[in-house]
């Protein structure tokens, strides 16, 4: 399997901090969206495809997909996973795929989903699924861009 060398939940999925800072820090080469509607929207998914440098893998599969995929992804690749909320990674570690660490980059507000961390919202459910990520051993932190500090995530769950 390739090297995941970035797990990022951002609402957005691919945008301008993805495409240019987050690349170029990770040195990622091939980039993994797991999302259950983009991947069943042909045109989200041809905007997706138009929005990739040309030289950077991109595959785009529903959640159930994503951990056969990612497992028969090629030695030397470096992949980064992008989803929109951490139910696509619980299920992608309850299905056997280890993640080290996972980054929030963008979160933003909208209903059932309160301030969590100055520009960062979640939901009751979604912080529900931030501790039994937590739980199973990968680290979660907000990190929007690579040159700007990071902060853990488990003192905040509490409040």
């Amino acid at each position: 399997m390739g090297q995941i060398v970035l797990a990022r939940i951002d609402d957005r999925l691919i945008h301008g901090q993805v495409m240019t800072a987050w690349l170029q820090y990770t040195g990622g080469n091939h980039i993994v969206i797991v999302d259950d509607q983009t991947a069943t929207d042909e045109f989200t998914r041809s905007i997706i495809t138009m929005a990739v440098p040309a030289g950077i893998g991109l595959s785009i599969c529903t959640v159930e997909g994503a951990a056969g995929l990612l497992s028969q992804i090629p030695p030397g690749k470096k992949v980064i996973i992008l989803a929109k909320g951490p139910e696509a990674y619980h299920e992608l570690i309850e299905r056997g795929i280890v993640l080290d660490e996972i980054i929030i980059g963008g979160m933003g507000a909208k209903s059932g989903r309160k301030t969590f961390y100055k520009n960062i919202s979640a939901s009751e459910d979604e912080k529900n699924y931030f501790r039994k990520i937590i739980s199973t051993g990968t680290n979660m932190k907000v990190h929007v861009i690579p040159d700007q500090g990071s902060a853990a995530i488990e003192g905040l769950l509490s409040e």
